[in-house]
């Protein structure tokens, strides 16, 4: 398939793809459990746009494409949304009157399978593919006069402590720094035999609409080539007819050895043509490009240079295990920005993205990477929406598990939860979720235009 097509189709795919297997743990452990399911809506919520009907359940795709639904016979809570049920429902295929347990299961369903599928699309790259490997956090440069410099950090220092984490990982290094710019961290180095402590502050980096933060200093890889990574469109780099995994042998005639030394030395042009050797296909070309200044005030060719550093192959338990710890990963960056929004560190508008966010995110991944960046997408989009729909909110998830509980507990003491004031509930969590989105919309606007 066309790469550009690719990219067009790529948050179709990712999306209709996360919301369907959500719905689908919903559908498939309410059919084991002889539950009837009325309609299964692979996309969207409203008016019936087309499908199918196969005997009692209708699949189908809806008009308003504000994620998926299953409704459940005899499960009248959101009807103001789903609409009304059908009436004639054998009691023993309704899930208003199954056990408390079989409900949980039910529920909780959705959200399994998105987290089942975010760590198989990651085990089973690790799988094919082998696993990245993770250097001892050495600090091998450092940007003179540069904000690590001037914390104390040194060539050599090896990072033993970092922002509370004894023996941090690389990886969790850089993602602390990704979401702290311009916040001092602590930092804890061994050098000479003696621990010392310091205070690092990541750099703000602006990366398209999106703010990052990013360290002056880099790591000891080893001799790895430098790659392109990534190039912005309408760069000073495409102009030069730079392209994405283009290798860099050397930048005015010095020797690439790391991405660092290539930002440095752009940084460093001010301006002037810099003459970039490449690799492409085997052949060594000559390009010159001039860096231009960007939002920050930094000078960039429109480049990420990265170190092609050959994935590990690894057996099943290595896999399992690289899967499991990436997606925990993943989910402690995103509680600890978020915890950030609402401790007052970080803006929600450099944090919370919409569907126009996803939607150029997943399409620049497949543009970058084709199918891999797409199952990338997939895997991320559905850890995400696994752990969203687990939150106590009403309409979610996590909110119908909250309700199951409290009944639970009225039930001790003889007290039941009517109908009405379930459907109130729900009611007020499909406003807050409605909120949500239309901020997160109006924040996806606001990032286009600034």
């Amino acid at each position: 398939m066309n790469i550009s097509i690719l990219a067009i189709l790529a948050p179709i795919i990712v999306l209709g793809a996360a919301m369907t297997i959500h719905e689908f743990g919903h559908f498939i452990v309410a059919r084991m459990l002889k539950i009837r399911v009325e309609i299964f809506s692979f996309i969207g919520i409203g008016p019936r746009v087309f499908g199918f009907k196969r005997g009692h359940t209708d699949y189908r795709l809806s008009l308003i494409p504000l994620g998926a639904y299953v409704k459940l016979g005899g499960d009248e809570t959101n009807a103001a949304i789903e609409g009304e049920g059908a009436s004639d429902i054998p009691a023993s295929e309704r899930f208003d009157l199954r056990p408390r347990w079989q409900k949980f299961l039910v529920i909780v369903a959705g959200p399994i399978f998105n987290l089942v599928t975010a760590f198989a699309v990651v085990f089973g790259a690790a799988m094919l593919y082998g696993v990245p490997p993770t250097p001892a956090p050495v600090v091998k440069g450092i940007r003179a006069d540069g904000a690590a410099a001037r914390s104390g950090l040194r060539v050599g220092d090896r990072i033993v402590k970092f922002n509370g984490a004894e023996n941090p990982s690389w990886e969790r290094i850089r993602n602390d720094a990704l979401i702290s710019p311009e916040q001092p961290l602590p930092v804890t180095v061994e050098r000479d035999g003696r621990e010392i402590d310091l205070t690092v502050t990541p750099l703000k980096k602006m990366e398209g609409q999106e703010v990052l933060g990013v360290f002056d200093f880099a790591l000891d890889y080893g001799p790895y080539p430098v790659v392109i990574g990534s190039v912005t469109d309408g760069s000073a780099a495409a102009e030069a007819g730079i392209k994405l995994n283009d290798h860099l042998i050397a930048i005015n005639g010095e020797q690439v050895s790391d991405p660092f030394q290539v930002t440095e030395y752009i940084e460093r042009s001010n301006g002037a043509p810099v003459s970039l050797t490449i690799e492409r296909d085997g052949v060594r070309q000559e390009l010159s490009a001039s860096a231009r200044r960007v939002a920050d005030g930094s000078l960039k060719l429109g480049i990420a240079p990265i170190l092609n550093i050959p994935p590990q192959p690894v057996g099943l338990l290595g896999a399992a295990a690289y899967g499991v710890n990436r997606n925990l990963e993943m989910l402690r960056v995103t509680g600890n920005a978020l915890g950030q929004v609402f401790s007052g560190k970080r803006s929600a508008r450099d944090t919370i993205s919409g569907p126009i966010g996803i939607v150029k995110v997943t399409s620049q991944a497949a543009r970058e990477l084709g199918w891999v960046g797409i199952f990338t997408m997939l895997g991320f989009i559905s850890l995400n929406l696994g752990i969203l729909n687990l939150l106590p909110i009403p309409i979610l998830d996590g909110g119908a598990i909250v309700i199951l509980g409290v009944e639970w507990l009225l039930g001790v003491v003889g007290i039941g939860l009517s109908t009405v004031v379930r459907e109130r509930i729900q009611q007020v969590g499909f406003v807050l979720l409605l909120m949500l989105m239309v901020f997160a919309f109006g924040n996806d606007i606001l990032k286009l235009f600034a």
